[in-house]
């Protein structure tokens, strides 16, 4: 004991009490490691492997500031500020990277993000007698999520191809070849299509998970109260659903920006270039095929920030607006 307290000594001299409170914290942190050392032991794989694929990396981002050179690594690379920064700024496709990522993002946002809710709500309103077409229901919706994104894009191109499914159709009623995946026009409702046919199931887990939650002498109240179908949802589902409703929007928000890389890198063809091409893919482009590093970073990072920045801007707008002033933190 009286080497814990020489040691707390060396650390925080001259502030005993802060000693105190450093002991006690110290004494109940090897308390639970030692009542609960199973479950640490199972975590730390995930730990490390989160240091090294998140935090590690981080490293690296300085290359965003330096005139980046293989040969002399990230060390021995000049600094050059934010000159890559401005570089982006006066890049000729600045405009239309960034124009393409936010509008990408903003309809994958309105159309993805509410109708998970709405398919939990009317799965929550399947009578238990017809349990078993619920259970089999949401299984059906969850599998697309288990499938990747490449597969996904494959089935695309079996469908919506020169020679898919589609245009065999539309040959036998029209005798036209449709013009769908080299088409601009097409590009915009196929990825946010089949953004949402691969999570509208996944993403309505937790809204139900949240539903159990409600008690159900709330419903029982209302239809004592006369309160319709329509009204019990209005005034019973949906306020219990607000809460996680908050949290899962304020996640979402950054996500006008954070386009995916590999269901447009995939779907994207040169003919599209004017719609498909965005922050994501560019970035591939420049900081890989075209072995820029440092100009590829600068970019990821700005996307980055602005991803951030509307995460920070929805948490304050959703707590300005929410009652019980309840935000992400």
């Amino acid at each position: 004991m009286g080497e814990d307290v020489t040691v707390g000594a060396a650390l925080v001299p001259g502030r005993p009490e802060l000693r105190t409170r450093l002991q006690d914290w110290r004494v109940r942190l090897e308390k639970e490691i030692r009542l609960n050392w199973q479950l640490y032991v199972m975590i730390l794989p995930v730990l490390v492997g989160f240091f090294f694929f998140r935090f590690y990396p981080l490293y690296g981002l300085q290359i965003a500031f330096k005139d980046y050179n293989i040969v002399s690594g990230i060390r021995g690379s000049e600094w050059v500020g934010l000159e890559n920064f401005f570089k982006f700024f006066e890049d000729p496709f600045f405009f239309r990277v960034v124009k393409n990522t936010v509008v990408l993002g903003f309809w994958t946002l309105v159309i993805s993000y509410p109708l998970p809710i709405v398919f939990a709500v009317l799965l929550n309103e399947v009578k238990q007698q017809h349990g078993l077409f619920k259970r089999v229901t949401q299984s059906i919706s969850y599998l697309p999520h288990f499938v990747a994104v490449v597969v996904i894009v494959g089935m695309i191109y079996d469908f919506f191809g020169f020679d898919g499914i589609v245009n065999q159709i539309a040959v036998a009623l029209t005798g036209e070849k449709w013009r769908i995946l080299g088409s601009s026009a097409w590009f915009r409702p196929l990825y946010v299509g089949s953004v949402l046919w691969q999570g509208i199931g996944w993403g309505s887990i937790i809204y139900l998970a949240a539903l159990t939650g409600i008690p159900p002498e709330l419903y029982e109240a209302a239809i004592v109260d006369g309160a319709s179908r329509w009204q019990r949802i209005q005034y019973v589902t949906l306020p219990g659903l607000l809460p996680v409703i908050s949290v899962t929007l304020i996640l979402s928000v950054s996500s006008i920006v954070s386009v995916g890389f590999e269901r447009a890198f995939l779907l994207q063809q040169p003919a599209t270039y004017s719609v498909s091409d965005v922050i994501a893919t560019y970035v591939y482009r420049r900081g890989l095929i075209k072995f820029d590093f440092s100009y590829g970073a600068a970019i990821g990072f700005f996307d980055s920030i602005v991803a951030f920045a509307l995460v920070v801007a929805a948490n304050y707008i959703v707590k300005r607006t929410n009652e019980d002033r309840e935000g992400l933190w």
